[in-house]
């Protein structure tokens, strides 16, 4: 039997122990919680604008049969088959039943706390009470929606749960001013920084590549079918085909940067260039497609994952807080 010699034993075991400290370093860096106080203004202004938009149509959208669109039962019955744990409104009415609240003060409630979580975390007062209602409210009400829910209810899902699970608060919030709450660890909020950062870079290579692989994005084609869908029509059709050749060009930019996202997004010479260019992409979405819930959502998280500038603790204030 071969017997590996002692310092090449020795040489493999320091080489994995320098590649589990260069990954835990990744995957733990030291962060201050700027980028959480964005993410928390940013889905606060989210969370309020998602409640007034439908305010008029809430009761229409929710209610149950006869009442509504089309029934709340129609979406929570298709949410029933991903799996009967997944909250809904459903849930809520049915707890209102229990006490003899009609259904439609049950919708109203959810409203006003989902609309008030929102003003909680944009002003930072009760702030992981406020996101925790917040999170749930708005997946009860996405997963009631059925049909009628789209990328934005699933991207605010998914922000609103990294941050109830965040060291909340942050050293900008009512919460900390009044509390006077001692510095989170710096580890900890790099890890949920890092958690968003590694999920965008996931979803945009993935989309990335879905789109080329297609002929629809290099021939600018799926983007004209998308401006000129209902009810995505703000754009008249007259000015589409007078910028008809731009459709390609255009077509083909997205493809290639949100392909080449998780690359040059992380060096610091193109982070800014990359940044931007996504925002821009966004801001686009949201007016030449009406589409402003799932543009301000994605500006946020890349704002708050990217955009904020990384003020690393020293190593001695991490070692005092895990003291702490």
């Amino acid at each position: 039997m071969l017997k590996l010699p002692g310092s090449q034993i020795n040489a493999g075991v320091s080489l994995a122990q320098k590649w589990w400290q260069s990954f835990c370093c990744f995957l733990f860096p030291s962060e201050t919680d700027t980028w959480l106080a964005v993410l928390r203004i940013g889905l606060g202004m989210q969370v309020i604008v998602y409640a007034l938009f439908l305010r008029s149509d809430w009761h229409y959208l929710f209610a149950s049969s006869g009442k509504g669109l089309v029934g709340r039962e129609v979406g929570e019955a298709i949410t029933s088959f991903d799996s009967p744990l997944i909250p809904t409104l459903g849930w809520l009415v049915a707890i209102g039943r229990n006490f003899n609240i009609s259904e439609e003060a049950v919708l109203s409630i959810a409203w006003i706390c989902l609309l008030s979580a929102g003003c909680l975390l944009l002003l930072g007062l009760f702030c992981r009470p406020a996101a925790i209602v917040a999170w749930f409210v708005h997946l009860c009400a996405a997963e009631s929606g059925g049909l009628l829910a789209y990328g934005a209810d699933s991207f605010m899902t998914t922000a609103l749960f990294y941050l109830l699970l965040s060291p909340l608060p942050d050293h900008y919030s009512f919460d900390h001013w009044v509390a006077k709450t001692k510095p989170r660890n710096p580890r900890a909020l790099g890890f949920w920084r890092r958690v968003i950062q590694v999920q965008l870079c996931f979803v945009y290579f993935i989309g990335g590549l879905a789109k080329c692989l297609g002929n629809g994005w290099w021939d600018g084609s799926n983007l004209w079918r998308a401006l000129i869908r209902p009810p995505f029509t703000v754009v008249p059709p007259d000015i589409l085909v007078r910028f008809k050749y731009a459709l390609p060009v255009l077509g083909i930019a997205i493809c290639l940067l949100e392909v080449s996202y998780p690359v040059f997004i992380w060096m610091k010479k193109t982070r800014l260039i990359w940044l931007v260019c996504i925002v821009a992409m966004h801001a686009a979405i949201g007016l030449l497609m009406g589409l402003y819930l799932f543009a301000l959502v994605m500006i946020v998280m890349n704002i708050a994952a990217f955009g904020v500038i990384s003020n690393t603790a020293t190593p001695q204030s991490a070692t005092e807080t895990d003291a702490q």
